[in-house]
């Protein structure tokens, strides 16, 4: 019974804690605290920033910030997690997810660098390299050709391979 008492007691201490006043560490986020951070970018482009980048352009930025982790080429894990980017075929469930083989959208390949690349620093890659390296990934897996720029206006008219592979929960909101 004591157990049970003390049990209720402390139910009811947390539940005037959840009512008390808040302890005031902190501040609130401010609309430009949230919009460095509102980046995504969707599908048909929308949330694209200005900029450009060649697969020639993006192999260097690659062979300087990416190949650590990705291999000289992208077809290759080097480091934990860092699976390879380019290769793979859509031929089975199983197959090594690759941008060639598994991604819908380019807008998405896109997306991930811009927010996730470089591992060890993440953000820290320009628009434009951010363009440049998909480009590079999108040329090395034959999606588009070896001298072909992309942009905010181009991008989102890449054809990915596997596109129609999807089942698309909210077509609507695409």
């Amino acid at each position: 019974m004591f157990t049970r008492s003390v049990f209720v007691v402390a139910l009811v201490l947390a539940a005037g804690a959840a009512r008390a006043e808040p302890p005031g560490l902190g501040t609130p986020a401010s609309e430009a605290d949230i919009a460095a951070w509102d980046i995504s970018i969707m599908p048909d482009g929308t949330g694209l920033p200005a900029g450009r980048g060649t697969p020639a352009e993006g192999k260097a930025v690659y062979a300087r910030k990416c190949a650590a982790c990705h291999g000289d080429d992208g077809t290759k894990s080097v480091a934990p997690g860092a699976g390879p980017l380019v290769g793979g075929k859509i031929d089975r469930i199983e197959a090594v997810k690759t941008i060639g083989n598994f991604y819908g959208y380019a807008t998405t390949v896109f997306d991930f660098i811009r927010r996730a690349m470089p591992y060890n620093e993440p953000r820290t890659l320009t628009n434009d390299e951010v363009y440049a390296v998909t480009a590079y990934l999108l040329a090395a897996n034959k999606i588009i050709g070896e001298n072909d720029a992309i942009d905010a206006h181009s991008l989102p008219r890449v054809k990915m391979p596997n596109r129609d592979n999807f089942i698309i929960r909210f077509p609507d909101r695409i």
